[in-house]
């Protein structure tokens, strides 16, 4: 591929600014593993959700049930955990925020002695039993608790040192507006975290089967920043998983990862990520992580 070939390849994927022709297009790939929509009402005028996606948000937006078992999967990724958390870990503050909890897996890998109050907001209602059920046999830190719905229901007066998106915004049609609400419940000098499937260029039936709106980029992400909001960091992860986005999206073309696919990604690509990312500047990966602090 040319260098101008690739340059425009790049713009209408809105992939970075990157000084190599493949650079601008590698550092794409799904990662997500949620299959519902949480709110909103916004998609992007070039990325429109064919109509399976469609469908399916709206059949998981009427009861926000999920189905499937990547979540489990997903759970079992703790190699993944441990990288992109202990790039998170840092901002997290006394009393925390997750936005669209799961099965709380995410917890387990930050939840430490410094946090004194951690709310799972969840809409799933069975997910949240999940995550008492956990809490209940101590699997959960005592400081854990769940409420069913979204970030729309919280009372105004409610706000939080930290509040964490963790594959969750893409699944949010509005986002610049969840974006502006979460700013709104984050304390003076609190810290907005989300983590997200990086860049558009590589949306696949994966994303489709698992309700995406979209994928982000450095631009897309920080162009939901609210006005009461600096960013303080938003670097590219797992640079080897790009690979696996890669075989997917050409030669896959799977909606749905198998457990041997999920091992392998986080037993060997996620170890090998987490020593080439550095080298390579976190300029090139499958996932996103965006930081931002409050005024």
């Amino acid at each position: 591929m040319s260098v101008s070939r690739a340059q425009d390849f790049a713009q209408r994927c809105w992939c970075p600014p990157f000084p190599t022709s493949i650079g601008e297009w590698l550092c794409c790939g799904a990662n997500d593993i949620r299959h519902f929509a949480l709110s909103g009402s916004r998609t992007p005028d070039d990325t429109e959700p064919s109509d399976r996606a469609s469908e399916v948000r709206k059949a998981t937006n009427q009861n926000y049930a999920y189905v499937g078992r990547e979540l489990d999967l997903a759970a079992e990724a703790v190699n993944w955990k441990r990288y992109w958390g202990s790039k998170a870990k840092p901002y997290l503050g006394p009393r925390v925020l997750e936005v669209g909890a799961g099965l709380g897996a995410n917890i387990a890998h930050l939840c430490g002695d410094k946090q004194r109050y951690w709310l799972a907001l969840e809409p799933d209602e069975k997910q949240a039993e999940r995550i008492d059920a956990c809490k209940t046999r101590g699997e959960l830190p005592g400081v854990c608790h769940s409420r069913v719905g979204t970030l729309s229901d919280l009372e105004a007066a409610e706000t939080f040192d930290t509040i964490l998106y963790v594959d969750v915004l893409e699944h949010i049609q509005d986002d610049t507006a969840e974006v502006a609400l979460a700013a709104r419940h984050l304390n003076a000098g609190g810290f907005l975290v989300v983590l997200a499937p990086a860049h558009q260029a590589l949306f696949s039936a994966l994303d489709t089967a698992l309700g995406h709106y979209r994928r982000y980029n450095r631009a897309s992400l920080l162009a939901l920043t609210p006005p009461e909001l600096i960013v303080d960091k938003c670097i590219y992860l797992d640079s080897l998983g790009v690979l696996a986005s890669l075989a997917n999206r050409f030669a896959l073309k799977a909606e749905v990862p198998t457990a041997a696919q999920y091992k392998l990604w986080d037993q060997f690509m996620i170890r090998i990520s987490r020593v080439v990312d550095p080298f390579l500047g976190h300029r090139v990966g499958k996932s996103i992580l965006a930081i931002w602090q409050k005024k």
